[in-house]
Parts: structure tokens; sequence; C-alpha cells
């Protein structure tokens, strides 16, 4: 159980934040009505993004329902009157009815929950790629060092290497949207500002990442072979295929330390249930660092090469 909370708003967050898949809301006179002999009616609130795993809580609430009606019947027939409990229109009735209720994507279409994911993964693959096979490539022709020599900072120069590729990046973030929205029907519940400024900060992050394969690889056949090495965790630990809650605990640690994943987290979080900031702060915070971090050894590792 991830949290217990007394007030609609908190409960909605915990759901809308991603931070619980399933609800369940017991209402005030949940008791009253087992005891009278009505039926008491519980709801049960799933998070439908991820079909597979809103399938199996969808099942496993149906069961727990007849279980506990099973055991309650059981239990207090004996000591009850009432027993069985009765329907609002008084006919003989199950003690408890679950009534489920699957938020966000209500037909549990697999689309839903790759194609956002989706769009983080070529964002990072893209950029990636075109950064440190650029560099590469100008430093085995020798360009590179060429321009370090003029008049022009290093720094300027290394941003306006970058910069083509960050508005490559930024159009290729659009495409994919466009295609998500009006080829898989996916539409985006959230802030496109807030999309916007979260896909920057991992644009740059990406980037940065592009810069530190180029400092890895001397030819162009090792970045790609250093590119494929960053991507391979990317896909398989991000949670983008599978869930991240399933896989062993020394994987599910090291998914941390990936970028993209907090950024398919983010992705979902904006265009399936609606999140704000203060529902992706978590995701937003581990991005900002991993950015940073990133970003530093890349920087520090470029400039020793230089020096």
């Amino acid at each position: 159980m991830v949290d217990r909370v007394f007030d609609d708003e908190s409960f909605d967050r915990a759901l809308t934040s991603g931070r619980a898949k399933v609800g369940v809301r017991v209402p005030p006179n949940y008791s009253d009505d087992l005891l009278s002999g009505r039926q008491a009616q519980v709801q049960v609130l799933i998070d439908g993004s991820d079909s597979t795993v809103a399938t199996t809580a969808l099942n496993s609430a149906n069961l727990l329902g007849a279980s506990l009606s099973t055991r309650i019947t059981r239990g207090f027939a004996d000591t009850l009157p009432n027993v069985p409990a009765r329907d609002p229109v008084g006919r003989v009735a199950i003690p408890i009815e679950i009534r489920p209720r699957l938020l966000y994507n209500p037909d549990l279409e697999s689309s839903h929950f790759f194609v956002p994911g989706l769009v983080g993964i070529i964002m990072q693959l893209v950029t990636l790629f075109l950064t440190s096979f650029a560099i590469v490539r100008e430093r085995e022709q020798g360009t590179l060092e060429q321009l370090f020599v003029t008049p022009v900072g290093r720094a300027a120069l290394l941003l306006g290497k970058m910069v083509p590729y960050a508005v490559i990046g930024g159009l290729e973030m659009l495409i994919v949207l466009n295609v998500m929205v009006f080829v898989f029907g996916v539409p985006i519940h959230g802030s496109l500002w807030l999309l916007f400024g979260l896909a920057s900060l991992f644009l740059v992050c990406a980037l940065s990442l592009g810069l530190l394969v180029s400092t890895l690889a001397k030819t162009q056949l090792q970045a790609m072979q250093f590119a494929f090495l960053f991507m391979l965790p990317s896909v398989l630990l991000s949670g983008f295929v599978f869930p991240r809650e399933e896989m062993p605990w020394p994987l599910y640690g090291l998914s941390f330390a990936i970028p993209v994943t907090y950024f398919v987290e983010i992705l979902r979080g904006i265009v399936l249930r609606g999140a704000d900031f203060r529902d992706l702060l978590p995701q937003a915070t581990g991005l900002t660092i991993c950015c940073l971090l990133v970003l530093s050894v890349s920087l520090a590792r470029f400039r020793k090469q230089l020096a």
C-alpha cells in the first residue's frame, strides 16, 4: 500500500502523479451498511495507462471483492440477523459490490502506453547519434582542432556545434507528437508548455550524452558502438517496454541512473494523466540531476582532450 488518505485532492493526486496505480475509495457508511444488511459499495479507481497492469488490477479487485463477500457471509451469518445483504432495490445481493473504473485509458489500448514513451526514446536516439557522429567526424578530419585555434571561444564554438542538433531534436519531437496525436489517436491531456519545458531539459541531457560519446570514441564506428551501448539500457530499463516495478532490485536501482527513465514517466504523466509540475516534481528533479552530471562529465572530458 502506497498511502492512506482522507481527502479527495490527495486521493486524486496520488493517481495523477503515478505514485499509486490503484485507488480504493471506501465510503464513510461502509461498516453501517454491512451491519444493517445493506450492500456496501466500494469504488476502485485503476490507472489504465499500462493495459497489462490495469487488467491484472481489475481482475484482482473483482476477485478480492468476491472473496471478502464470501468471508463476510460465512463468518457473520450466525451473528448478524440481516445477512444476507440486500441491494438498494431489496434483492438479495453479495455483501460488498466492487465498482471498478479505468482512468486515463478506459479502452486499455496498448498504443496509449507505448507511443508516449517512444517519443523520449526517439529523441534520445536522434540527438545522441547525430551529436556524437558529427563531432567524431570533424575530429577525424582535423577540422575541429582548427576551429579551436580561431579567436572565437571554445565554449561558443561548442555551443554552435550543438545548437543545430538541438533544433533538429526539437523538430523531431514535434513531428513525433503530431504522429502520436493524429495517427495513433493519443490525445495530450496535460500542459503543452510544461511538456516542452521538460523536453528541452531532456534535450540538453541527450546532447550531453552525445558529447560524452564523442569523447570516448576515436572513430565513427566506435561512436556508433558506444551510442548503441547507451541506447540498449535506455530501451530495456527505462520502463518503456517492461514495468520497472517488476525488475530485479539491482536493475531497478540502475534504472534511476538513466535520464530517459524520468522523461518517459514525464511524458506518460502529461500526455495520459494530465499531470502538472507538482505531480512530476520527483521526475523533474531526477532528470535535472542526471542532466547536470552528464553535462559536467562530458564537458570535463572534452576540455581534457583539447588541452
